[in-house]
This record gives structure tokens, sequence and C-alpha cells, in this order.
């Protein structure tokens, strides 16, 4: 529920509806070894296609949204290796499980000009490069639902999300006629329009990717409600998943995407309430409602070799696991090294002047709309830190008031970690780092979700970050 009825959620019609039938190849037979799928980790998949190899969002070190999710599989302890060699990388969206600059960094130290394809999506996928220290000289960005040649056989179309175009996208790859449907994080991929009885479909599955509700207090969200809450919601993605695959039929399914643990000590609470959704559950939902279609759940290192499963009737055949000396799981995150990034940003000088709030949020520039939030800087435990800041912004006039004002008005207290908050404010960054990241707690006065609030600072924040020398140049 929107606490503005004028901002509900729009689905783009997407035209052509079925891009992939323009110039339609036959599919070719496939020799063993010429195809093949290795996954790595997370929503990070190394395709082989012929003499080409292309990996899909390459999350392969430290952690995503600031300080909240860490990598649950061990990646295979070539995968950087694999990644510098790739003759292309497809990244899905800009969300830090997708595109992971700790990774970027590393690769670009080896191979900058590594090609790089996103799709053009109204917010750029890599709007943050250029502040984030890191050179990649080849990145491309190509339109949706044209066909990229990459040579004779071998060509991919990237697709928008037709409830977050200005976000998401998914992939379709073909080779010699074989098509692979990857469809990431898209909550209505293509609007619904997707090639059917392609040879293997992949998709996440987990759910948890939201503070909600779990990062909530007060009123109705007890303890039994979140629970409750938390267990259906994931009932209703696994059978929404269910029954997408079942409607497109792939020969193969491989639920992926959804490796991520919220590891930090510090986040305990959040590991163990934020429950996420089993692959073994869905694919035995899938074999139930689609007995025909072979489900592949892959640890890291283990690879799908296309030609051979094709040749099999149960196509169990091409599923090679990975090697018994391989590790699945992380137990060490070097959590120091990315924390201390992250405090950086407390003793930034610019922080001990108080006007430094009215700047960053008139730099914001949301206003105009009937909501006062108290912001209150906390440590790890979400308890006030001495010293550290509490104030309130009224959105209606972009005002920064000293209590709550007299009219009715809805209202938000938002307890974020002092680190995570200043390193968001210092460099601009999205707010997604703090809500999908688990670094707040929130309460809210009435109970209702203020869309244009959320999506403005996850997604509409200006590209280029709030200017801090010319602020302490003008104090």
């Amino acid at each position: 529920q929107d606490a503005n009825k004028n901002q509900s959620l729009e689905l783009v019609e997407l035209n052509p509806p079925d891009p992939w039938l323009t110039d339609p190849r036959g599919a070719q037979e496939l020799e063993a070894g010429e195809v093949t799928i290795t996954y790595l980790t997370h929503a990070c998949m190394q395709l082989k296609l012929g003499q080409r190899t292309m990996l899909f969002d390459p999350w392969l070190t430290g952690p995503a949204f600031a300080r909240g999710w860490w990598l649950l599989h061990q990646p295979p302890e070539d995968s950087f290796e694999r990644l510098c060699k790739a003759d292309l990388v497809y990244i899905s969206h800009m969300h830090s499980d997708h595109l992971s600059y700790p990774t970027l960094k590393t690769v670009s130290k080896k191979r900058p000009d590594l090609p790089i394809y996103v799709g053009d999506t109204s917010r750029p996928v890599f709007w943050y490069l250029e502040k984030s220290g890191i050179t990649l000289t080849n990145i491309n960005v190509v339109p949706f639902g044209v066909w990229q040649n990459i040579d004779e056989h071998l060509r991919f179309m990237i697709l928008m999300d037709g409830v977050h175009p200005e976000m998401d996208t998914c992939v379709v790859v073909e080779y010699k006629g074989h098509m692979i449907l990857n469809t990431v994080d898209c909550t209505r991929p293509n609007g619904g329009r997707l090639p059917t009885g392609v040879d293997v479909m992949m998709s996440d599955f987990a759910g948890g990717a939201s503070g909600f509700p779990m990062t909530f207090t007060g009123g109705k969200y007890t303890e039994i409600w979140k629970a409750e809450f938390i267990r259906n919601e994931r009932k209703k993605l696994l059978n929404y998943k269910a029954q997408l695959v079942k409607s497109l039929q792939p020969k193969i399914y491989c639920p992926f995407a959804g490796y991520f643990v919220e590891a930090h000590p510090s986040d305990l609470y959040i590991k163990t309430t934020n429950t996420k959704n089993n692959p073994d559950d869905l694919n035995a939902l899938i074999k139930k409602n689609s007995p025909g279609i072979t489900t592949w759940t892959p640890k890291p290192g283990s690879v799908l070799d296309l030609g051979v499963a094709l040749k099999d009737p149960s196509r169990k055949a091409g599923q090679i696991e990975s090697p018994n000396s391989a590790k699945t799981y992380k137990d060490s995150w070097d959590f120091s090294l990315y924390l201390d990034e992250l405090s950086l940003a407390i003793d930034a000088e610019f922080f001990q002047h108080k006007s430094w709030i009215p700047f960053y949020y008139n730099w914001a520039g949301f206003k105009n709309y009937n909501l006062v939030i108290r912001v209150i800087e906390t440590n790890d435990d979400f308890e006030p830190v001495f010293g550290g800041y509490d104030y309130l912004v009224d959105f209606l006039d972009l005002s920064f008031p000293p209590r709550r004002p007299d009219r009715a008005h809805a209202y938000l207290e938002i307890k974020n970690r002092i680190g995570v908050m200043r390193h968001v404010v210092k460099h601009g960054l999205l707010w997604d780092n703090l809500y999908i990241g688990f670094q707040n707690r929130i309460s809210r006065d009435p109970d209702v979700y203020h869309h244009r609030f959320w999506n403005h600072f996850q997604i509409e924040l200006p590209t280029t970050g709030p200017d801090w020398d010319l602020f302490l140049q003008k104090l």
C-alpha cells in the first residue's frame, strides 16, 4: 500500500513483444563440451559457447549492500582467472550483489578492457563508476530487444523488466539456435513475455532481498507476525517461480542468485529471521507440476554440459558435480577490511557542521510530499551514538524543524548505523545500502509504504554526488 495513491507501480509495454523471434535460427547439434555452464557463486555463471566464454553478474569477493550481504558459496579458486579471461560479461543491474565494485576493482588491475555489456536503463548501471576510482574501459550499453552478434554462432539480447525498467534487466543467450534464458532478479521480465521451450532457464528463487519486515519495529511487527509474513511471502514466491517455469517449459531449469548470507555477527538477528527458500523445495514443486522439466541445482564449480544433456532423455547425464575437494560454503569474509573502509566516513570534516543536513537533502531533491522522517545515528546495536546526529526532515517543504509539525503528517523513524549512513551520505550512494542491506531499523505512523520516498532514495538520487568541497568552502 502506498501513501500516495497516484504513485502506483506502472507496467511497461514492450515493443516488439517477442524480439527474440527476429531472425530465427534452427537448433544445430552440439558436441560434448561445446556448450558448458559452470556455476561459480550466487548469480555468477560462466558459459562456454564454442570458442567464447561469457560470465553473468560476477560477485566474487567482498560484501554487497554496504555490509549486509556476504557470499554464502565459496567461488572456485580460479574464479578471478576465469573472469579476467572472459570474452564478454553481462551485468544485469546496479545492485551490488550483481555489480560488485570489490570484484571489479580486482579485475581492473589485470584487465581494465574486459568487455562488459549492460542494458540501456534510465538509471545507468555504471552510474557510480567514475567516483569509484576503478578503471574499466570497455563498457558497452546496448538497446533492449536487439540481438548483439558476437560471432557467426553466438548472439545475446538484453530485455528490460516490466515493473522496474529503470533498473532491472534479463538476458537471452543463443548459440547455434540453442537458447539460455536468465531472468535474474526481474519482477516481471520483459513484461511477462518470454521465449518458451528454451534449453536452459535460470532465475532467482530465495527471497529475503528486502529490509521488510525484519528491520521494522513497533505496532504489529512482533516476531510472530514477522515469521508468518515471511513464511507466506516465501511460499508465494516459490509458487510464482514454479508457475513461471511451467508456463515457459524450459528443458532444464536452474535456481540461482539467492546464495547470500547475513554473515556479520551484528546481523545475527536478520540471519535468523530472514529465512530463504530452499532450491530443493522449488525443484520438487517443479517436478510435481512439470515432470518433463529437468532441474539442476549446482554447487560452486559444478558444470552442465548442454550437448551431453540434450542427448540424454533424462537430461541428467550432462550434470557434472564439482570435485570433492571443492569447498561449498564460505566460513570467513574479511569483515574488518570492508567495515574499516565504511567507517572512514565517520570522521569526514563536513560532518562537524550540522548544516551538512540541509545541504545533503537539498542535493537529494525530494520534496512536496507530506512525510516527516526522524533520522538517528546509532551503533551496531541500533542504540544512539554519543555525539551522533538525531534530526527531523519535513519533506512537504524540505525543512528541518526541531520538533514534529502540528499538522497531520506521515512519520518515519529511521535508526541508521553511523558508519554506513555517513558512507552513503559522503559518496552520494543509494539508500538500498541501508534498506536492503539491513543497516537500519524503521518504525512508521501510519503503517503505510511510501513508494515515492523509497523509490527516490533507492533509485532516483542524482548520479553526481554531493560536492562536499564546495560545502566546506561556503561555510
